[in-house]
């Protein structure tokens, strides 16, 4: 379906794009189709959908997978939809906020599955971190996020881009930039060029990792980027610095290290060095 033909509909519909809703339509039918590849769908495949927007991926992701349930927070998309998903019989549109729906409900009925999404940067990190942290049956994740949000993702450590997220993502999955998306292959135009990220769970990948205990030590880690591990853990876990010191030794770091320059083996190292003093 293409870019005129999406207008037409939307403006048949009336339908008014909403900036807080971060919407901008993929109209191009190569793009949609090397998404839903890169997606790794298939006719063996659930997919879940965050927001599916006028459709256009939706109906390229419902002609390879086995199903797609695709969810949308606007419901003046309807009779867009109603359009845009015409013939589609292995697809359905639930209008509700993914933000507010417990993972472990949606997963209840369905068994694997994996997740595409184009998502607006205001719920990139949570919609991202909802189901690296609940999700017990996602295989994978393939989003499109605004580019220096997708160098982010996938950083290594101790480079600029490296972050919390960035850790909590590599306790659970596999981090990469499958394709990258300018900003003129949209509907609207945004004012930012986009990537395509490809996340693969692996769970398992980080042994004996206590998970808890490694997400709190990710975020002290970051609380605060321009002071010292030291000062970050006494900071956040009561620890007198001391004891901050002799866990930093143990774990075979140097005394003035930063949290951005700890790699996901090191977290690990360091929740279990807490576990022991019974943090």
């Amino acid at each position: 379906m293409e870019e005129n033909s999406i207008k037409n509909i939307l403006i048949a519909n009336g339908f008014t794009f909403k900036k807080k809703f971060g919407q901008n339509f993929i109209t191009d039918k190569n793009l949609l189709a090397d998404i839903a590849a890169k997606s790794g769908a298939d006719k063996n495949t659930t997919v879940l959908e965050i927001g599916c927007g006028a459709g256009t991926l939706t109906r390229a992701l419902a002609e390879r997978a086995k199903f797609v349930y695709a969810y949308e927070i606007d419901e003046k998309l309807k009779p867009v939809l109603a359009q845009t998903l015409a013939g589609i019989d292995n697809a359905e549109v639930v209008f509700k906020d993914f933000l507010k729906v417990r993972v472990d409900e949606f997963e209840r009925a369905i068994g694997e599955y994996i997740v595409v999404a184009n998502l607006p940067y205001y719920v990139t990190t949570p919609l991202i971190m909802q189901i690296i942290e609940y999700s017990k049956k996602c295989r994978s994740l393939c989003v499109m996020v605004q580019e220096e949000v997708a160098l982010r993702l996938c950083a290594a450590p101790a480079t600029p881009e490296y972050g919390a997220i960035t850790a909590q993502i590599a306790l659970r999955g596999e981090c990469s930039i499958v394709k990258k998306v300018k900003r003129d292959m949209f509907y609207p135009r945004p004012n930012v060029d986009s990537a395509v990220v490809r996340i693969d769970i692996r769970d398992g990948r980080l042994p004996d990792c206590d998970k808890q205990l490694y997400g709190k030590c990710v975020k002290a880690a970051f609380s605060s980027r321009r002071k010292t591990l030291e000062n970050n853990l006494v900071n956040n876990f009561n620890l007198s610095r001391g004891q901050a010191q002799t866990i930093i030794t143990t774990c075979g770091f140097a005394a003035d290290i930063r949290g951005e320059r700890l790699s996901p083996e090191d977290f690990c190292r360091l929740s279990a060095e807490l576990s022991k003093i019974g943090v």
